[in-house]
């Protein structure tokens, strides 16, 4: 993986007059990278681009790549010369870039569907990575890629009451990154759907009849105060009329001390 560090080992005994020579090559080795004379006791490193990544062990003759990159990939070679033999030793090397998080989302455009299509997705892979969806222990499907820098997607169809366990894995011959699929997040039925609106519309029905009550209790008050308002009015115009307008009229009666009175209300 990249950032990791490889040693490269000879995996001989050396000589004193050995001169050991590492090379490196994309398609094949064809360049000194670095190389020790221990006659002369000289190390010494040939590629600039590689030098802050090489060490070589002066005793072993192993080549040390630190802090490596997924450019150190390809092919090394090995070549110690000696004065009667020359021993050499070829090494493949494969650098994986660090695998992208997994990211599922949903592929439902809308609840018509009686299954709810979801997405799983990695963005800028690398070569030999593959995307598997999981059901439990079982692969259910897989998708890998050799291009550099795409995005990698693989679609999966689950009901909406499932309740299995799904896992989307992304992975590369050294190491894996697992996302679990969550159904009730991503997945709404068309009652999910409507439950909304639904609630919506009953506390509409369920405002709109508290303002209605409260506006004919409004009125009908309102109502009841003007005639109230009424009869107070009246009856002050009643006791008015009787002071104002009450007249006595005295009759002459043949009986002396006595009197008829009649009593007059005008309004």
């Amino acid at each position: 993986m990249e950032g990791h560090s490889v040693t490269l080992h000879t995996d001989t005994q050396l000589h004193t007059h050995d001169v050991i020579e590492w090379m490196f090559g994309v398609q094949s080795p064809d360049e000194i990278i670095a190389e020790i004379n221990r006659e002369a006791n000289i190390t010494s490193f040939i590629i600039e681009r590689l030098k802050n990544h090489l060490q070589l062990n002066p005793q072993t003759g192993s080549l040390i790549i630190t802090n490596i990159k997924t450019q150190h990939t390809g092919l090394y070679q090995l070549e110690i010369t000696r004065q009667t033999s020359v021993h050499k030793r070829h090494f493949n090397l494969t650098v994986y870039a660090s695998l992208p998080i997994p990211v599922i989302t949903s592929n439902t455009s809308d609840c018509s569907s009686s299954k709810c299509s979801v997405l799983c997705s990695v963005m800028n892979v690398s070569h030999d990575v593959s995307v598997s969806w999981y059901k439990g222990k079982s692969l259910l499907s897989s998708i890998s890629v050799s291009d550099l820098n795409i995005r990698l997607s693989l679609p999966l169809e689950v009901e909406y009451q499932d309740t299995n366990t799904y896992r989307c894995v992304v992975n590369n011959p050294i190491t894996n990154l697992t996302q679990h699929l969550h159904i009730t997040q991503l997945c709404h039925s068309c009652e999910d759907f409507t439950f909304i609106p639904k609630v919506l519309i009953c506390c509409a029905v369920v405002g709109f009849l508290i303002i209605v009550i409260v506006l004919i209790f409004w009125i009908c008050r309102k109502h009841t105060n003007a005639q109230n308002q009424a009869v107070q009015t009246g009856e002050d115009e009643i006791t008015y009329a009787f002071y104002m307008h009450t007249t006595f009229y005295e009759r002459q009666t043949h009986q002396p001390g006595r009197g008829v009175y009649t009593l007059n209300f005008g309004a």
